[in-house]
């Protein structure tokens, strides 16, 4: 069968491997057998029937492997099975010619070939194995009882309670429910800075807790975790089928068709079975067909290390064609988050009593509002408030000591019979504060736009990506906000799902091949639409995760530009691939067909192959040392 599946080069799975060891070790003991064949022709002239006869038996060997792999390729078509097809029928030639000792030598070669093929790819089946390796550990369960037991990863379920301690790696996604931490995320992220994190922060498999003591609630275990979805798509991508590969397997029958005439055309003008079996060995294509999926993977094990997966390696050449972009705004341009952007106290107020009674009562509701102004004051530090009551959509209120707080809209104010200042004009949400029955002022909060949006903007226009258009389902003035903030020109605002998706198909029709990214549920419709789409983070939602082509498992916008220069130059290195091995087999295929070669035809001709495939998977490795730091 064919020594590597060429939509994921190196990548054999166990089955493949444990032929590929067999295979070697026949070729191993065949090669004994030449040696000893040569011996005795060189050293024992007068035993050469003995010397044949120990070449034959070399022959034998190697040629039922060959002949079984050619076999396989007929009923299992690939462009790496017409060089097993090639070497087969050379192989066939050889014995019919009667050149045992070439009979043997052509698969000896090819197959030391293969197996530096293999040893020198890119090692991603290996990255894969070590992030698998992250989800087999130890964790510490608290049980019902309230006693600590160790277990094994594989046995967490969603819901359960865990210790984590110092240099503990974390077995599953979580929530922090106690504890505060430094987490080191490079596995997931590729970020080298830890993460701090305490009660209510998220947690992902594959992380490792650097100091401190947490207690984390399981949210996902498995394959559903993070790191789960990591590694699934870094298999996903690398069965997929580079488009070139793609191409070149369309005319994998008509080429062999073609060296077929081109050798029996050989072996009529110069009646000389040699330049024949110079000319099969020579047109094996391994070289041009590992151009692109060899340059794909690297350029995938190097997206992975930036915190980038990218789903199929078509992706990768579509993405080097990008000439616009589609932001979401909330979550992708912007944190996703309420915070406050401004308080104005009432005359005589003291700020910080303003934003401390703020803080105290938005601990007592969860509308989006409260969260954020809870966050302003410190778990140990809030007042205890008594008799509390939310009125939805309007606040929340209770007492403290003997005086009414409240914290909320307008119209809770006029319920409870408080005269408050006119609100402020503001596009974001507001939200008041009283007490002891005197209104003490508001609050203005928004969702921020991220810090490193205006370098990540700016970069992509650098790189050619000038066409830039903001579509959101908020308010339109939310929206030309955000968009004049990042100096973006384009604007569709208070769209729905569809809308969105419309909005990219009509950019499209406009000839441009946009760039699509978002992180929410209402994106995946336009993330399937672009000519691209990007998920944005590790916590995107599910749909948006599963509609996207490549995921940042960091959020932060600056990769974009990343995943633009990698496959840009992946391109380019394709490229420089395929022009390689172009060039080099119709010259080696020139000189065979021509005698150039001489009596050593077959043998230089399997050297000056396994040279080109050599050179090609090198070239192909310098993709690897490709790194960009985020400063």
């Amino acid at each position: 069968m064919s020594l590597a599946d060429i939509g994921a080069p190196g990548l054999l799975s166990s089955s493949d491997q444990r032929l590929l060891r067999l295979r070697l070790t026949i070729s191993l003991i065949a090669a004994a057998f030449l040696v000893i064949a040569v011996a005795l022709q060189v050293l024992e002239p007068d035993q050469g029937d003995v010397a044949q006869l120990v070449a034959g038996a070399a022959a034998i060997l190697v040629a039922v492997p060959a002949i079984a792999a050619a076999w396989h390729s007929l009923r299992h078509p690939d462009l790496h099975g017409v060089t097993d097809q090639l070497i087969a029928l050379a192989v066939l030639a050889a014995w019919a010619a009667g050149d045992l000792i070439t009979a043997a030598l052509l698969p000896l070669v090819m197959t030391v070939g293969h197996v530096l093929e293999e040893r020198s790819l890119l090692g991603s089946q290996e990255a894969i194995r070590a992030l698998g390796q992250l989800t087999r550990s130890k964790a510490r369960r608290r049980a019902s009882s309230g006693a600590i037991e160790e277990v094994e990863a594989t046995m967490l379920r969603a819901g359960d309670l865990i210790e984590l301690r110092a240099g503990d790696l974390i077995p599953a996604d979580g929530i922090v429910e106690a504890g505060t931490s430094n987490i080191d995320t490079a596995s997931i992220t590729g970020e080298s800075v830890p993460v701090e994190v305490n009660a209510g922060s998220s947690v992902f498999s594959g992380s490792i807790n650097l100091d401190g003591l947490l207690f984390v609630r399981l949210t996902k275990v498995g394959e559903e975790t993070t790191l789960g979805r990591v590694i699934a798509l870094m298999q996903d991508a690398e069965r997929a089928k580079p488009p070139v590969t793609r191409l070149l397997e369309r005319y994998a029958q008509r080429y062999l068709l073609l060296i077929l005439i081109l050798a029996a055309g050989a072996w009529f003008m110069t009646g000389s079975s040699i330049v024949m079996l110079a000319v099969l060995v020579a047109s094996c294509p391994c070289a041009l067909v590992l151009a692109a999926p060899a340059t794909s993977i690297a350029a995938i094990a190097v997206a992975a290390r930036h915190g980038i997966l990218v789903k199929g390696t078509a992706f990768l050449e579509q993405l080097a064609t990008v000439d616009a972009v589609v932001f979401d705004k909330t979550g992708t341009v912007t944190v996703g988050q309420l915070r406050l952007v401004e308080a104005r106290p009432e005359p005589e107020i003291p700020r910080d009593d303003l934003i401390a009674l703020a803080g105290n009562l938005g601990a007592l509701s969860g509308h989006p509002v409260s969260r954020a102004l809870s966050s302003l004051v410190p778990e140990g530090k809030r007042l205890p408030i008594e008799d509390v009551k939310e009125t939805r959509g309007l606040g929340v209120f209770g007492r403290i000591g003997g005086e009414v707080v409240a914290l909320g809209r307008v119209e809770l104010f006029h319920e409870i019979g408080i005269r408050a200042s006119d609100p402020p004009a503001h596009d974001g949400p507001i939200a008041g504060v009283s007490r002891g029955g005197q209104f003490q002022g508001w609050l203005l909060l928004a969702d921020q736009v991220r810090p490193e949006a205006d370098q990540a903007v700016q970069d992509l226009r650098a790189l050619g990506l000038q066409h830039q258009l903001l579509v959101t389902g908020d308010r339109a003035s939310v929206a030309h906000r955000v968009a004049a903030r990042l100096g973006i020109a384009e604007v569709r605002s208070e769209a729905l799902p569809a809308q969105k998706m419309s909005h990219v198909l009509d950019e499209i029709n406009a000839g441009y091949r946009p760039l699509v990214v978002g992180d929410g549920i209402n994106d995946s419709l336009a993330l399937k639409a672009g000519a691209v789409g990007v998920a944005m983070g590790a916590q995107g939602t599910d749909v948006a995760l599963a509609s996207a082509d490549l995921v940042l498992m960091t959020s932060d916008l600056r990769r974009l530009g990343t995943c633009i220069r990698l496959s840009r130059r992946c391109r380019r290195t394709i490229y420089i691939n395929v022009g390689i091995g172009l060039v080099w087999m119709i010259t080696t295929i020139s000189l065979a067909a021509t005698g150039f070669l001489g009596n050593g035809g077959p043998l230089i001709a399997a050297l000056m192959h396994n040279a080109s495939t050599l050179a090609v998977m090198g070239n192909a490795g310098r993709l690897l040392k490709y790194q960009e730091a985020l400063v």
